[in-house]
């Protein structure tokens, strides 16, 4: 049986003190932290490396997973391939503040399992609390209680939710990716997958439900969703995190073919269903290439949720590969409407300001905002569209437009309030080894009167956008030219009105 196979990791690991300390006096000197530190600091070359999102210190990146607040600090674990055993193990940082992060030693290794894949946290009053995807065997925990989470346990040492019965009879549920909660003192459970009640036999996503009194025992009640209306035929439940907002909950989770999306509904407590009334998406087509990924998410304390993903690169970047976004934070503004921002102490990154005051932006001509321009900025513009049917911001743009990124507003284009933004990179790069993106194009609801607002991060190969605290677009770029570093706006077809914009360039949060 594969269990009995000894999947020990080959990469350094040590015990920790368990005080604070301690801790961090041993840090200093530890093997993993010396050797990431030389890793950043021959990584930090690389043109398209980002400055200020994370980016993990050595090796590959996927899935962040586990994001959890514990005595003061953030902290975000991910799947990292370590050079010398380049199996999935759980990679880990900390933050004071969401933005500026700290390495820490690999957190869980595999063994009984091969391969750590994705999962999440719940934090407890003496514990955190780790339930994740252990391939080969099942769905396994790990716990920690000493003040940075360095030292993790397996309380069996085996997979609590096996991924065969013990009799070899077919399970009625799949043993993937789960998530973890509390309920009136007992701990549930989701597990990612798919069933094949769709049209045809086709099979369609599904998130099932179990729960124990013990962490180690658990039972399997039913799946978890009512009233789906909104998955597509071959979408699956990967990576679920179910939270509370404002008085609704959220599951959060991510479709191998439609990328990240959420699911809005009422938690009916008695019956154990999420009762879904809506749904919406964090990337807008497949999350490959250079699209958004996967989900890490976790209450503020606030009634919001913070989540973070990672993106998918679209140029071979020698030793490294993903990233992950900004956080951001999930609010509840209306009974099925997010509302979306960045999170984190962002503004501690600025520095040399520029500002521009109202002026037009007169129909079809091209503005160059000639002392505004780098590959690791912060702009923040209102914008009034008036009558024009479309507006840009072009960035990462060359002197004579080779390359350049588009970001576009469409006004009014749907049933109500309905309009679109849009990332286009298709001539973004003239690198023949970068695949380019189809736009990524999303729905924002805006109200007739009101502007458009603008926050638009650029970090070398990433950009983000957050439009009017509802809804954000983000894409990895590549552009080839040096000059590639302009921002311009233009309206199309009729006049529109800056009336503001504001620029910063951006200090990096690592020592890269």
């Amino acid at each position: 049986m594969s269990a009995e196979i000894d999947y020990t990791s080959k990469v350094p690991r040590r015990t920790y003190a368990t005080t604070l300390s301690e801790q961090l006096e041993q840090l200093k000197t530890d093997e993993l932290i010396l050797r990431f530190a030389e890793s950043r600091k021959q990584l930090s070359s690389d043109p398209y490396r980002p400055i200020y999102h994370y980016v993990n210190p050595e090796g590959m990146l996927n899935d962040p997973n586990g994001l959890c607040f514990w005595k003061g600090r953030w902290h975000l674990f991910y799947q990292a391939y370590p050079p010398e055993d380049p199996r999935q193990h759980w990679g880990h940082v900390i933050s004071d503040d969401l933005i500026h992060w700290r390495d820490l030693p690999y957190a869980i290794y595999p063994n009984p399992e091969k391969c750590c894949f994705s999962g999440a946290t719940l934090v407890e009053k003496d514990r955190v609390i780790a339930m994740y995807h252990g391939t080969e065997v099942g769905n396994m925990v790990a716990v920690s209680s000493d003040p940075l989470l360095l030292n993790w346990k397996k309380p069996t040492g085996n997979p609590v939710i096996p991924m065969t019965s013990s009799d070899g009879s077919p399970l009625p549920y799949r043993v993937f990716d789960p998530c973890i909660w509390m309920k009136d003192g007992v701990y549930y459970s989701l597990s990612g997958g798919t069933l094949p009640t769709g049209p045809g036999g086709k099979r369609v996503r599904a998130n099932f439900l179990l729960r124990s009194e013990n962490l180690i025992n658990w039972e399997y009640l039913h799946p978890f969703l009512e009233d789906d209306l909104f998955s597509l035929v071959g979408d699956d439940g990967a990576c679920p995190y179910f939270w509370p907002i404002g008085d609704r909950h959220i599951l959060l989770h991510f479709s191998h073919m439609s990328g990240g999306q959420y699911f809005l509904g009422d938690y009916d407590k008695r019956r154990d269903k999420l009762v879904v009334t809506a749904h919406g998406k964090f990337n807008f087509g497949p999350a490959g290439p250079a699209g958004v990924h996967a989900p890490s998410a976790t209450p503020d304390g606030k009634g919001g949720v913070i989540v973070i993903f990672n993106m998918n690169p679209a140029k071979p970047t020698k030793g490294w590969n993903q990233i992950m976004t900004l956080p951001r934070r999930l609010t509840l503004s209306a009974k099925d409407e997010l509302g979306i921002e960045p999170v984190g102490d962002i503004e501690s990154l600025r520095y040399d300001h520029q500002h521009l005051d109202a002026t037009t932006l007169p129909a079809n001509q091209e503005i160059i905002l000639g002392n505004i321009r780098g590959s690791a900025m912060e702009m923040i513009a209102e914008i009034d569209p008036q009558n024009a049917p479309m507006v840009e911001m072009n960035v990462l743009r060359s002197l004579n437009r080779e390359e350049t990124t588009r970001i576009m507003f469409f006004k009014n284009r749907g049933y109500g309030r309905l309009s679109m933004i849009s990332i286009d990179s298709s001539y973004s790069s003239l690198l023949p080894d970068v695949r380019s993106r189809a736009p990524e194009t999303a729905p924002v609801f805006i109200d007739q009167e009101e502007s458009l607002k603008l926050r638009v991060f650029i970090d070398k190969s990433v950009v983000e956008v957050f439009i009017n605290g509802k809804q954000c677009v983000a894409m990895r770029v590549y552009p080839g030219r040096e000059d590639s570093i302009g921002v311009s706006l233009r309206s199309q077809g009729q006049d529109a009105m800056l009336k503001s914009l504001d620029a910063w360039q951006m200090e990096s949060t690592t020592a890269d």
